[in-house]
């Protein structure tokens, strides 16, 4: 064997001189076609090249003369990892480590295989063996916290990636993951440092600017969210969903500067399917339907897209009483959870066996407690991977499996994608399209989508007679406090309008800046969503000639009962578009406060107007901007016509359909009734509507 020459070539590969070190290893083959090292090492140039299909075929050629030689077996298994042959990669990793089983980079590497497999748990013991004999390796930590974040094991993730960072300080993509740990735990101002450690390693990375703006976001640092966002579309301008985050910012922070431009951005970005905005940041932005269609397919094929393997492959269960199970994050003092209690705990025990899945934070407020004590189950999963959540709910033989999030706050999609269920149904969290072929339902009323409107929805409609949302008689109402304890003036008209502050836009608030003009003496009652946004507020009223002090802000007020009291006070709620109130709009018409709303084309925009018509107030239902200033200036001006209609509210909470839990159970009951017998038939999902009592 030629020694000398190699050695030679080895110097210069080990210099980085690589075109010297591949003349010098070919021309020792050419003489010695045999020489395995030649091989071996020329196969690990072109590895160290990317040049995998090269490298392998060296790597071949080597154990065609000696089978089973550690070296290039091992190249071997890692080359066929960079070419996606991740089964065969498996196979040489297993034979490297039944020739050598304290070979610690192999026990890593067949563990990035498993993973690339989906066989996580078993890529966890493998990153252990490697692990226990290599302490000091720092990508074995990292890869090891990886598969457990795939696990939904976050704290033992973070464990791992701590490691990493220990071992390795300057090791950028471990910070990263640790942030995003540190994020998905709720730590998120630990998260924005790990971000800062990341980027001062990897500056300019557009992936960590958009995180660390996500962080920021959620955190309500709008302008530093902004910032980020700025920066990763200055570097890519089609970056995945950083326009809709830098937008959601602006919004959240009312700074409405460039806005339009944006928008106009997301409509073209959308019509070429590009990833432009998720689909709960365009719920503010637009109000076509045909676009938030278009987000949410774009969103579910890349974020949450069908398992090739779905759980419930078109079961039909013969259980005593249908089988629901309510999956969740808000199992708690939440919109969501307050508005479903009253129907959990009205559900027919003797046709329905109901179960929640929670995957969100653990409170022991009265919501929770009472939200607990609703369902027949209640089975708390928040240690758990979305996979593991959905063989949990296969196995429970959920009938029906309902999505009360969609695509909101910490929402897990990817359950529902599994498809544990045989019937999926999309409600309440998320007001719209989920754009996915695993939802075969939405419940919605008729006034949400009209018929014509069905097209825009991947799910069939299935119609509650009445209002979507659910009422509930029992809420208590504290007793009203006085105008000054709550920083009203004393006299004068007090239009309100308790939305988030993201809801807010141009075109509204220049509505609203002209109605406190022509009425004296009138303020606008806002909540005091964030401090940008309250000073970007005050300046767009200066803006418009007005004082700063004709806004008031209304601090937050934890308990529900005197939040409703205090709404009371107003005197007009002023709806947004094209967001409109959901939830907050039964809070206000449950308090006794007139609400305008402006409808529009979207689900989001239509709501307000569908909690009306279930109130029997439809005339507070503007069709244009032109007719809801008038209409919210007549209102105004006319105390008696505003009268009138605060005691038709106040009847109404006893009367109207908005407010009766038992028969929105029982319709809502009915929906779930037809879905099963349909699908009991063998028939596909159909587009139906529940009769109205005779």
């Amino acid at each position: 064997m030629s020694e000398a020459p190699i050695q030679t070539a080895l110097m210069h590969h080990r210099a980085g001189r690589l075109d010297d070190a591949a003349r010098l290893y070919r021309n020792v083959l050419q003489t010695e076609p045999q020489n395995v090292w030649a091989q071996y090492l020329l196969g690990s140039l072109h590895f160290q090249r990317r040049e995998f299909v090269q490298a392998l075929a060296r790597f071949d050629l080597a154990l065609a003369v000696k089978p089973g030689l550690f070296e290039p077996l091992a190249g071997r298994g890692a080359a066929l990892s960079n070419l996606g042959r991740h089964d065969e990669a498996l196979a040489a990793y297993d034979a490297v480590l039944a020739a050598n089983p304290g070979h610690a980079q192999s026990w890593s590497n067949r563990g990035n295989a498993l993973l690339t497999l989906g066989r996580v748990e078993e890529a966890v013991r493998s990153y252990d063996k490697a692990l226990a004999l290599m302490p000091d390796f720092a990508d074995g930590w990292r890869n090891r916290g990886s598969a457990l974040m795939q696990l939904g094991r976050i704290e033992d993730a973070l464990a791992s990636f701590d490691k990493a960072v220990a071992l390795n300080p300057g090791f950028a993509d471990a910070w990263e993951d640790r942030a995003t740990a540190l994020t998905q735990l709720g730590r998120r101002g630990e998260a924005v440092i790990a971000y800062d450690r990341a980027l001062a390693l990897k500056p300019g990375s557009p992936e960590l600017f958009y995180n660390r703006g996500n962080a920021h976001a959620i955190l309500g640092h709008y302008a530093q969210a902004a910032a980020d966002c700025e920066e990763v579309l200055a570097r890519d301008p089609d970056y995945p969903y950083a326009r809709g985050v830098l937008i959601h910012s602006k919004l959240q922070a009312c700074d409405w500067t460039g806005l339009e431009d944006q928008r106009a951005k997301v409509s073209a970005a959308l019509a070429q399917r590009k990833r432009a905005v998720s689909p709960f940041n365009l719920k503010a932005l637009s109000d076509s339907p045909a676009e938030h269609l278009s987000a949410a397919e774009i969103w579910t094929a890349d974020q949450c897209p069908p398992a090739a393997n779905p759980l419930a492959r078109g079961a039909r269960y013969a259980h005593e009483r249908i089988r629901l199970v309510y999956v969740s994050g808000d199992f708690n003092n939440t919109a969501v959870g307050n508005l479903m209690a009253g129907v959990f705990e009205r559900h027919d025990r003797a046709r329905f066996e109901t179960i929640a899945v929670s995957f969100g934070p653990l409170d022991r407020t009265p919501s929770r407690l009472r939200l607990e004590a609703a369902f027949e189950r209640f089975v708390d999963v928040r240690a758990r991977g979305d996979e593991d959540i959905a063989r949990l709910i296969r196995g429970m033989e959920a009938d029906i499996a309902v999505d009360l999030m969609g695509f909101t706050g910490q929402c897990r999609s990817a359950i529902f994608a599994w498809r544990p269920a045989p019937l999926q149904v999309n409600y309440l969290g998320f007001p719209g399209t989920m754009g996915a072929p695993y939802m075969d339902y939405l419940i919605a009323d008729p006034t949400l989508i009209p018929e014509e409107q069905q097209r825009h929805y991947a799910e069939k409609i299935a119609y509650l007679p009445h209002c979507y949302l659910p009422g509930d008689r029992s809420r208590a109402i504290a007793d009203a406090p006085s105008r000054a304890s709550a920083g009203l003036p004393e006299t004068g008209f007090v239009f309100a309008s308790f939305n988030n502050s993201y809801k807010f836009n141009a075109a509204m608030f220049d509505i609203w800046m002209r109605l406190l003009r022509e009425v004296k003496g009138s303020v606008l009652w806002l909540p005091a969503n964030n401090a940008e946004a309250r000073r970007n507020l005050a300046r767009e009223a200066e803006k418009h000639g007005l004082p700063a002090e004709r806004i008031v802000f209304a601090p937050p007020i934890p308990a529900a009962d005197a939040y409703l009291a205090r709404l009371s006070l107003a005197d007009l709620f002023l709806d947004t578009a094209p967001y409109n109130a959901h939830s907050t709009a039964m809070d206000a018409l449950w308090a006794g406060l007139p609400l305008l709303t402006l409808i529009g084309n979207s689900f989001a925009s239509r709501v307000a107007a569908s909690a009306l018509k279930a109130v029997n107030l439809p005339e507070l239902i503007a069709q244009t901007p032109e007719q809801y200033e008038a209409m919210a200036l007549k209102l105004a001006r006319d105390a008696a016509s505003l009268a009138q209609i605060r005691a038709r509210l106040r009847e109404a909470r006893t009367t109207a359909p908005l407010f009766d839990a038992h028969t929105f159970t029982r319709d809502l009951e009915s929906a779930f009734e037809t879905m099963w017998a349909r699908h009991r038939e063998g028939a596909p999902p159909v587009s139906f509507a529940v009769a109205r009592p005779r």
